[in-house]
């Protein structure tokens, strides 16, 4: 990154979601940002006018730019690339397969943009899976997207607060197909992602506690055999390849010490296991951060919000940490990607 400060593209997200409406107030609220980041959105000038008109703010504070080399980041704007089509017609609150195509159009131009080096990070306000999928693109979410784009194949969902970084073993599945997903060449590539993560945050002597599957992780085997036959092998491979792994940690202990203090990193095996406890104690003051990728990629921790959306009631903290949290990564984020990459290779070979 050559540039004085870290340019972002936010992508839109859902249009009928609630997207328009905290990027409008995260951009025009929050001028202090400016000073530390240039946000350029990607996405649909029709839609973001709509959403500002929602919060109260001026539309006409929306720009439209040809390419983010042209963003000139004065804080009284919106500077937006229009990718694809005039959205501004899509019912707000409601399921649309043009809202769905354009959520996934977003990110794909986003992830184009980074591989030309023409932004710096990606932060990414909601999309809605049922719409994406209904506009044709059968992804899990954003970062299986993501993955996809640039061509990844080990990467996690971390969700991020404080000291606190979650990573997550299966994410956008059914219980079902997680238990499944819970094999050694998964847990073993996510805990080379941590360890990564954590020794270019200058962390890599921190253990890392991981979470059991089953309730008291297992209980020696009387409530499942994963932890004793699965998790605890692999917790042992990390230990012998210098990784401060520790585990299976039966999840009703570790994640509340985890959010006391004692862990910094902890692997969750399924959604509900980390999203859960995270979003009741964190809620807006958390983010989703993918490891794994060349580039940051930043999320809110929330959903699309179809059933306030268009009301001008939508908060933006978790976008404005996540505005944050990407302008504070992008600097080094080359280390993570180096000691990551290490890891994926130690794993081929």
């Amino acid at each position: 990154m050559n540039r004085p400060i870290p340019r972002l593209a936010v992508t839109l997200g859902d249009a009928a979601g609630i997207g328009p409406e905290i990027i409008a107030r995260a951009l025009l609220n929050h001028p202090e940002l400016r000073e530390r980041l240039q946000p350029v959105v990607i996405g649909d000038a029709g839609a973001l006018r709509r959403g500002a008109v929602a919060v109260g703010l001026d539309p006409d504070a929306v720009v439209v730019i040809a390419h983010p080399d042209a963003a000139t980041n004065d804080p009284a704007t919106i500077e937006v690339v229009q990718t694809g089509p005039d959205l501004s017609d899509v019912a707000v609150g409601e399921l649309s397969a043009a809202a769905g195509d354009g959520a996934y159009r977003f990110v794909v131009e986003a992830c184009r943009l980074a591989k030309e080096g023409a932004v710096d990070a990606i932060v990414t306000p909601p999309l809605n899976k049922a719409a994406m999928h209904l506009g044709g693109h059968a992804f899990p979410g954003h970062t299986e997207l993501l993955a996809h784009e640039f061509g990844v194949e080990n990467y996690s969902l971390v969700l991020s607060a404080s000291d606190l970084s979650i990573f997550h073993l299966t994410t956008h599945v059914s219980l079902s197909d997680a238990i499944a997903g819970i094999v050694p060449e998964r847990i073993d590539g996510v805990l080379r992602l941590v360890h990564a993560y954590a020794t270019a945050s200058g962390k890599g002597d921190h253990p890392i506690g991981v979470a059991g599957l089953n309730p008291h992780a297992g209980e020696n085997g009387l409530f499942g055999h994963q932890d004793d036959d699965i998790l605890r092998p692999a917790v042992e491979r990390a230990v012998a390849a210098g990784i401060p792994a520790v585990g299976p940690i039966a999840a009703d202990a570790l994640i509340p010490q985890a959010v006391r203090g004692k862990w910094n990193f902890v692997v969750a095996c399924y959604h509900d296991q980390g999203h859960a406890p995270f979003k009741a104690v964190y809620g807006d003051d958390g983010v989703n951060i993918t490891v794994g990728l060349p580039v940051v990629r930043v999320s809110v921790d929330h959903g699309t919000a179809f059933d306030i959306a268009g009301q001008g009631i939508a908060r933006e903290g978790s976008l404005v940490l996540a505005l944050e949290r990407a302008a504070e990564l992008a600097p080094g984020w080359g280390l993570v990607w180096k000691a990551a990459s290490a890891s994926a290779d130690a794993l081929r070979a």
